[in-house]
């Protein structure tokens, strides 16, 4: 094996240098993965054989093709930088947005306040709000209506649009 890393050490490395565009470190271990299979393969190798070179060039080519399919065959590995240069969504916006919409709220009537939050902060459809408030369901589509109305003028007010 000593003679065997003497004489085929170096045109291997130049051959599987060229296989890995020059990658030394990937090269160097395909090479040595190369001789751990020869040695292991001592016993078929042919002793009389003028080179070794077609086979053991052959499996130093096949090692580097089944490497670039395991690269190929899971994503890509990435490092923290390009999660440190993510935005984060600013809360500062909804927060604001919450506020302003808490303020225009305790600028409607009492009557228009439970309507928004029957048919809107509880989803319910107008006949459960109806059921809900006791009212008939003609009322909860008219106060909805002008409830509605309401907010959109006191969200303007406030400097809100659309």
């Amino acid at each position: 094996m000593a003679r065997l890393y003497e004489d085929y050490h170096r045109p291997l490395l130049a051959f599987v240098l060229r296989l890995t565009a020059g990658d030394r470190q990937l090269a160097e271990d395909v090479v040595q993965e190369t001789m751990i299979r020869a040695w292991r393969s001592a016993d078929t190798l042919d002793p009389g054989a003028v080179s070794l070179m077609p086979w053991l060039a052959t499996v130093a080519r096949r090692i580097v093709i089944d490497e670039r399919r395991r690269k190929d065959a899971r994503p890509q590995e990435t490092g923290e930088g390009p999660l440190e240069n993510v935005p984060l969504p600013d809360q500062m916006e909804d927060l604001l947005r919450q506020v302003v919409v808490s303020d225009a709220m305790r600028s409607l009537s009492a009557a228009h306040r439970e309507i928004l939050n029957e048919t809107i902060l509880r989803d319910r459809s107008v006949n459960e709000a109806a059921e809900a408030l006791g009212i008939p369901v003609g009322t909860v589509k008219s106060r909805v209506y002008y409830a509605v109305r309401a907010l959109r003028v006191a969200l303007e007010e406030r400097g809100v649009t659309a």
